[in-house]
């Protein structure tokens, strides 16, 4: 599902992260499907991102027919692929691609958010040498290869914990692929790049935006992987929209400069432990970050 035409308000998106569902064990409670979808609708939301693949069912017919009963359609979802820097492993990542493309297609989906994670463990990123870049360039290559047979764009996600995690990172793509980018305000300014000057100098890039707000006083043990991803989110490492460090509205603004008319998700780690769930309210936060996004634009 593309956007709608609009302003930015008419262009809003949730997806389930934002109420603590993530495919990471251990991660926290997940909510019941029926409820995030009832809520994001609730909030005036048009569209979700599938979130953890399984969450919102596995066959693509039951995805597209659940979102339409709340009123919504697929965006696109969030799909590790493994082992792009590797030539000797590009069948495993192809494979890997294809399974989640045709997902995703089945279920009205028009963007494949990739992260570029080490192996299917999500082990530590290392360091890729020039080779190892020129070699990931040619596997977003073929993940492109793969989305274009489904009918989907694929949309790089710089992301904690993923080859591409630092703004010297998003550099070594940028000079080696002419790959689309998802601007992730959060994982952006965690690694080190900033989202106004990237929507500014590379706007034409950007197919898809995830906004999130961060502490960005929690984020050096994050990026240096001395504290998880996990450990931060418990910790408020992510805030509602202008509650954070990251410019959000700015970000916006350069965006719609740019000339981005595309979904604006919002996309924010969130974590709800068993002993709290019950009195949880993810949707709360969603609701603040509107009002923020409707008085600062």
């Amino acid at each position: 599902m593309r956007a709608p035409e609009g302003s930015v308000l008419e262009r809003l998106a949730g997806a389930p992260i934002s109420w603590g569902v993530c495919e990471v064990p251990g991660w926290g409670v997940m909510l019941p499907p029926e409820r995030v979808l009832a809520e994001m609708r609730g909030l005036g939301l048009l569209g979700s991102e599938l979130g953890a693949l399984g969450y919102l069912g596995d066959e693509p017919q039951q995805i597209y027919d659940l979102l339409a009963r709340f009123g919504l359609g697929a965006v696109g979802g969030f799909v590790p692929v493994p082992g792009l820097y590797d030539k000797s492993l590009r069948a495993g990542a192809e494979d890997a691609a294809e399974r989640a493309a045709s997902l995703l297609s089945g279920a009205g989906g028009t963007y494949f958010v990739t992260a570029a994670v080490v192996d299917e463990g999500w082990s530590e990123p290392f360091e890729p040498s020039p080779g190892q870049w020129d070699d990931f360039a040619e596997g977003l290559d073929m993940v492109d290869r793969v989305c274009a047979r489904y009918g989907l764009r694929q949309v790089l996600h710089p992301h904690v914990g993923t080859l591409v995690e630092r703004a010297r990172h998003i550099d070594a793509v940028l000079d080696r692929s002419d790959v689309a980018f998802c601007l992730d305000t959060g994982h952006f300014s965690i690694g080190g790049a900033d989202p106004v000057s990237f929507a500014q100098r590379h706007g034409d890039r950007v197919e898809l935006v995830h906004l999130k707000d961060v502490d960005l006083s929690l984020a050096p043990a994050v990026i240096e992987h001395k504290t998880s991803l996990l450990e931060g989110t418990r910790a408020g490492l992510f805030r509602p929209l202008g509650r954070g460090s990251v410019d959000i509205a700015g970000t916006v603004r350069a965006l719609e400069a740019a000339g981005y008319r595309g979904w604006y998700v919002f996309e924010q780690d969130t974590t709800i432990d068993e002993a709290v769930a019950g009195g949880a309210d993810p949707a709360g936060e969603v609701r603040a970050s509107i009002e923020y996004l409707r008085g600062a634009l």
